[in-house]
């Protein structure tokens, strides 16, 4: 989760919204990182966990993440749970829930809709301080910005 906060940070400078991902191997070696992209690449998919996917699969050069797991700052949304299921991560970790779009318990739980043909495991709430803490003092920013103009 430290790396995936890093990564967080890191989309700071492009002013996208601070949220940070990670795709481990079995082993907990590193596959892939991602951040978000949106603003930086005018791009609506550039979700930190897309880019961090994309990046493993590319990687590991085949798009089953079999053994992997994804780490991400924040509750996946229903576009990036999905990608979560479809690229067969055996489990998904995020640190603080998104009650306005979360897919992972909050609004929907995509990846344990057992109408979908893989199920990975869910460890929520790691470093969940240190990731809305980030995303809280982000939108602060936003809003004194924008009311300034």
């Amino acid at each position: 989760m430290l790396a995936a906060l890093e990564q967080a940070r890191a989309a700071l400078a492009t002013g996208d919204v601070p949220i940070g991902a990670v795709v481990l191997a079995a082993d907990g070696t590193v596959v892939a990182t991602g951040r978000n992209v949106r603003e930086a690449e005018g791009d609506p998919t550039g979700h930190a966990e897309i880019v961090a996917l994309r990046a493993a699969a590319a990687a590991r050069g085949e798009w089953r993440l079999d053994g992997c797991t994804l780490v991400v700052t924040l509750e996946p949304c229903t576009m990036c749970a999905g990608a979560a299921v479809l690229s067969r991560v055996d489990r998904v970790v995020f640190g603080a829930y998104d009650d306005k779009a979360g897919a992972v318990g909050s609004l929907w739980d995509v990846v344990r809709d057992r109408r979908l043909n893989h199920r990975p495991e869910v460890v929520s709430g790691v470093l969940a301080a240190e990731s809305a803490e980030l995303l809280a003092a982000f939108f602060s920013h936003q809003r004194t910005t924008d009311s300034s103009h």
